[in-house]
């Protein structure tokens, strides 16, 4: 009974407290459930489920019968169709090191050496699924990687890369030697001045004419080092934001106890400041993640431009919504789960619950 009071009490000061607040309350409400009537219509009660274009140009809800006929071409690109286990287990390698990585368990002193070793194990058998030749696996080239794997290996690579050198890159921009200073900040400026267009089409179309002909790079390897030097810039001034949470008081203290320098960030100022940006860290990380779509300008085909691949066949090109609304799921199901972890990390590392904005009516 009290529940029920609670929950009435609840709604009626959120909701119903004012006419106005009623009135907006039951308008707003009216137009939700219409539109949710409508969504829940065209996406499950009308829809279309198996895969045949006759009946889904015949029916008037949406056609799941095109991803149901394309998934396998959305999610692995090109890859040849036999061998499409591969990159299936090779972004389930990858997927399942980063839960590991993100248990508390693994975060012990004595485990982190286990952890490494895992990590490096984990990316030779992602390479070696990916690329074959050898044990028996067929060799394909980088050329026909695309779909999910290839949009989590380089957003895994980029924000590898980019986290120390923005470190790096933030403390030489607040280091005393002004050269140092003046080299950290004119490249963050620079970079951060640049499309990530401009730096993909340079990396992957330029940069090749600027060496030896005898030296030849693989293109996946140009654009994912070129995403972890853009990444990188604006890394260093997130970085850089929390370096500046940190009291000058305690960067004394430290020296005054015999600490170098380095020990100095190492065990007083970046533990603090690295906790400090969690948040902006993991929307670096989404956006690493979204960006990547952005490879397509350099002919390579991601999630996205997988999507494009399946929308060439004539059949189906109408039912590009559907395929969209999927691929959106896949980004939007990925990114809710990092933000949920960086959350629970955020008040593991801290201590500290989320703070409630105070109530301004």
């Amino acid at each position: 009974m009290q529940m029920n009071e609670s929950i009435s009490t609840w709604i009626k000061k959120n909701f119903f407290d004012t006419p106005a607040s009623a009135c907006t309350s039951l308008v707003l409400g009216l137009a939700v459930l219409w539109i949710g009537w409508k969504i829940c219509d065209w996406a499950f009660l009308s829809a279309v489920w198996t895969a045949d274009v006759n009946a889904c140009r015949a029916g008037e809800g949406a056609c799941w019968g095109f991803v149901a006929e394309k998934w396998r071409l959305i999610l692995f690109g090109r890859f040849p169709f036999e061998e499409q286990w591969r990159p299936a287990a090779a972004t389930l390698l990858v997927m399942c090191m980063l839960v590991l990585s993100g248990l508390p368990l693994m975060w012990r002193c004595g485990r982190l050496r286990l952890l490494a070793a895992a990590w490096v194990a984990a990316l030779a058998g992602f390479f070696l699924l990916m690329y074959g030749g050898a044990f028996g696996l067929a060799r394909v080239g980088t050329d026909l990687w695309g779909g999910l794997p290839l949009t989590v290996i380089i957003t895994f690579v980029g924000m590898t890369l980019s986290s120390p050198i923005g470190i790096l890159l933030a403390i030489g921009r607040r280091s005393r030697m002004p050269i140092i200073s003046s080299l950290s900040t004119t490249y963050i400026e620079i970079v951060r001045g640049v499309p990530l267009i401009t730096v993909l089409f340079v990396a992957a179309f330029v940069f090749p004419l600027l060496l030896p002909s005898s030296f030849k790079t693989d293109a996946f390897w140009r654009v994912a080092v070129a995403i972890a030097l853009f990444q990188a810039a604006y890394m260093a001034e997130t970085v850089r934001g929390g370096l500046q949470t940190i009291p000058n008081g305690q960067y004394s203290a430290a020296r005054s106890l015999g600490m170098t320098p380095r020990q100095v960030y190492q065990y007083v100022v970046l533990p603090q400041a690295l906790v400090a940006i969690i948040p902006a860290f993991v929307n670096s990380l989404i956006s690493c993640f979204m960006d990547t779509s952005l490879v397509t300008v350099v002919s390579m085909q991601d999630l996205l431009g997988s999507l494009r691949l399946a929308l060439g066949d004539a059949q189906w090109r109408g039912f590009f919504i559907e395929g969209y609304v999927f691929i959106s799921l896949v980004y939007f199901l990925l990114s809710y789960a990092v933000s949920r972890y960086s959350l629970w990390l955020e008040r593991r590392l801290t201590g500290k619950k989320r703070r409630e904005l105070p109530d301004l009516r």
